[in-house]
């Protein structure tokens, strides 16, 4: 590329880069590209780059950009230079390429992805590269430019096939399995976890955050296949089984701060309980378990500008946002709304909700809380579920089951709805002043991208 950068150059190529090389975050399946052959030629083309640092590989259904993130900041305290790449991104697609220090973390300037894109134009056309792909490569070759430490990646979708697959790492994660991206991963937890399992490398280190008795086996069965033919274990099962810890059934040695850990983090969400021990479980492993990681796990959002995961919005009025999108794991962001109206830290629930046209909507309805408002809404791109659509579903369920329908709306445009949402709580409140609205915004990613953009005054 012999043009000049210019900040209006470089966003006419981004938005080539999503609409020629489709991302998974904007087209949903069909940018799905499985297998990593692709990867492994561009890599070679390249040098190599992973291979200039350690990697921490983190695959799972959900929590896998918590205990992404999580884990950078520990590492980044322990004064190590870390690399972090995670997905999706809220605003700018440069928050998938991080580097975290003990004292702040940095994008991926945007002259890096301009330059690195420019050079490598013609061979990402030839091979018809995917978005996450050249994302995938691009970052791995910044992080050995800017000379890190350790790099922890964030697979994209499932783990066997996955780009991020050609990395040899230190560690592999996987955090939980749930049934997510079923058309392309299998519709049983065992086949889902079969293809997380795929991270999993000869002679090294696996923590699994959640065990299941439907996919125990799977690792166990994964960690015994791949180092049996490897000499130094000569054969000995116990040897090999004692790479896995599933992360639930141990007590880390930070487990003592657990619980004010949990209470002083800067990420609320009920659901980082199971993601905080899978990482004191990973710092175990990694032998990183110092002074420093409480306070580098209290101050995770801050450290690396993770955002997205109950994330406070405002003040006045109270608003949440979080892009949990399936079954697995809105169970906990629900329970924890009703258990907040219990405790009586807000009296009134207004859920901001849309949704992707691609997930399974209907197995998330029984778990929607109860006597609150709804303002459905869809989020711009393809992907999108209708507003009417997403409302419809959920008039319909109250219908079979019997559920007062209480007080619905539906508006065209996440900013309207988020503005809708805010003039109901306004008329809570004329009505009691002593009311606590809380406003949820979620359901997806797109959903929380639009709404955090939103003049809220926090």
């Amino acid at each position: 590329m012999n043009e000049i950068f210019s900040e209006e150059r470089y966003e006419e190529m981004i938005q080539k880069l999503f609409v020629r090389f489709p991302s998974f975050q904007k087209t949903g399946a069909g940018a799905y590209k499985p297998g990593i052959a692709n990867m492994e030629f561009a890599d070679q083309l390249m040098g190599h780059p992973h291979r200039k640092y350690k990697v921490v590989h983190v695959a799972g259904t959900n929590g896998k950009g918590s205990v992404s993130n999580m884990l950078a900041s520990c590492l980044a305290a322990s004064g190590l230079k870390v690399g972090l790449y995670t997905s999706p991104h809220i605003l700018d697609f440069r928050e998938r390429i991080r580097i975290v220090t003990d004292k702040s973390y940095r994008l991926i300037p945007k002259e890096d992805v301009w330059s690195f894109i420019g050079q490598w134009q013609d061979t990402f056309d030839h091979l018809d590269m995917s978005f996450f792909e050249i994302t995938t490569i691009l970052a791995l070759n910044w992080f050995a430019d800017r000379e890190v430490d350790i790099v922890v990646l964030e697979t994209g979708l499932g783990g066997r096939l996955d780009s991020t697959n050609i990395v040899s790492p230190v560690l592999s994660v996987i955090t939980n399995i749930g049934l997510d991206h079923c058309d392309m991963l299998g519709g049983t937890l065992p086949e889902i976890a079969f293809e997380k399992a795929g991270i999993i490398k000869p002679k090294v280190p696996v923590v699994v955050g959640e065990s299941h008795p439907e996919t125990d086996a799977v690792f166990e069965r994964k960690v015994l296949y791949t180092n049996l033919p490897e000499p130094d274990f000569m054969g000995n099962r116990n040897a090999i089984m004692s790479l896995l810890t599933f992360a639930d059934k141990i007590e880390p040695s930070l487990w003592a701060c657990h619980e004010d850990v949990l209470q002083r983090m800067d990420l609320q969400g009920e659901y980082q309980r199971k993601n905080l021990r899978t990482v004191m479980a990973a710092l175990d492993v990694l032998s990183c378990c110092g002074p420093a990681m409480p306070a580098a796990l209290v101050r995770t959002a801050a450290r690396t500008g993770f955002r997205g995961r109950w994330e406070k919005l405002s003040d006045d009025p109270y608003v949440i946002c979080d892009i949990g999108h399936n079954e697995h794991g809105l169970k906990y962001n629900f329970a924890q709304l009703e258990k907040m109206r219990k405790d009586g830290r807000c009296t009134h629930i207004i859920m901001v909700y849309g949704s992707v046209a691609d997930k399974d909507v209907d197995a998330v309805l029984h778990l929607m809380p109860a006597d609150a408002a709804y303002v459905f809404t869809q989020a711009h791109g393809k992907r999108a579920l209708p507003a009417e659509e997403a409302r419809d579903r959920y008039l319909s369920y109250c219908a079979e089951t019997g559920r007062p329908t209480g007080d619905v709306h539906c508006c065209g445009t996440v900013i309207e709805a988020v503005r809708h949402a805010c003039r109901l709580a306004s008329l809570i409140k004329e009505s009691d002043p002593d009311a606590l609205p809380l406003i949820y915004i979620g359901g997806s990613t797109y959903v929380v991208s639009e709404a955090v953009t939103f003049p809220f005054t926090v």
